[in-house]
């Protein structure tokens, strides 16, 4: 089947993360039951036309889909029919001159500084396997910025605390180091006291579940959300709000934007620059706070006695 063919591909010759595979299959997989009317046993994407894609565009549309989502469904489609042309003979891209509308971009949700301090500063169980793990990965999160992805797969031999830092495998099997402080060290050295005493034969990643087994996605969210619920002001509570949260205090506390960008993995620059726009906006909304002039309220500037 030509688009297992190509998931493979994505995964395997391009590197691609589990995640992002995904994404693609779940996005061709939309467009083929749309375009087959549901009979997808007669999908066949070298038939496709600019106008089935565009009508496709539409009923998206129409259903409330955001024009960032649709832009992300197509560029899937794209890549798909691209590889096609490479490897099965399309002579043309039906979805390569489609036109897309610019969705406004929202800027990265992020958790307040004083919020993930009253989180991570409170006392746990620490004779407590999960507990202790749980809290880990939450202040790992934070501390470094890693992907949810990475931290998945982050090994046990890759982390040095010792040297304080550790090594992690991010989009297209980059390596990158990260340092960390002595914070994320001892909680580190806590959790491998207290696995190596609870749990028989973990696997080779650092994080395991009580049966020696790995972490998986959804239960990693679900870790972070019950830590954050009702605890902070965030729409959105996610590893990634915390990869967020790290890279816009980082920023804030004087970071060279060089640096956090290796930091996080980010191949350009422009991806790291999103957050300068949140630096800016925390700037003027403690400017307003703060300075007597600031804002005039009630017909007087500042607090008047």
């Amino acid at each position: 089947m030509l688009l297992n063919s190509f998931l493979t591909y994505i995964r395997c010759e391009l590197n691609l993360s589990a995640h992002t595979v995904l994404s693609y299959q779940n996005d061709i997989e939309q467009w083929r039951y749309f375009a087959t009317n549901g009979k997808i046993d007669e999908f066949h994407p070298i038939d496709a036309t600019q106008a089935d894609i565009r009508l496709w565009i539409s009923h998206l549309a129409s259903n409330g889909i955001s024009a960032r989502s649709i832009k992300r469904k197509v560029q899937s489609l794209r890549a798909f029919f691209r590889y096609l042309m490479k490897q099965h003979g399309l002579l043309s891209n039906p979805a390569a001159d489609i036109p897309l509308a610019r969705g406004e971009k929202a800027l990265p949700t992020f958790i307040r500084t004083n919020e993930i301090a009253d989180i991570l500063d409170e006392e746990w169980d620490k004779t407590d396997f999960i507990a202790t793990r749980d809290r880990l990965i939450v202040l790992m999160f934070y501390s470094t910025g890693m992907r949810c992805s990475e931290l998945m797969e982050l090994l046990d031999c890759d982390i040095n605390t010792s040297k304080g830092e550790l090594k992690v495998l991010g989009k297209r099997n980059k390596e990158r180091i990260i340092p960390f402080g002595n914070e994320l060290s001892e909680i580190i050295t806590l959790y491998r006291q207290l696995r190596d005493k609870n749990v028989a034969q973990p696997a080779s990643q650092l994080f395991v579940r009580p049966n020696g087994e790995p972490l998986y996605r959804s239960l990693i969210y679900t870790i972070v959300r019950n830590t954050l619920a009702g605890r902070v002001n965030a729409s959105k509570q996610s590893p990634h709000v915390l990869r967020h949260s790290f890279a816009t205090d980082m920023l804030n506390n004087g970071a060279d934007i060089n640096a956090v960008q290796q930091l996080l993995g980010h191949q350009s620059l422009a991806s790291t620059q999103i957050y300068t726009h949140i630096t800016y906006r925390e700037l003027k909304h403690n400017y307003e706070l703060a300075h007597p002039r600031a804002l005039k309220k009630g017909g007087h500037y500042g607090n008047s006695n």
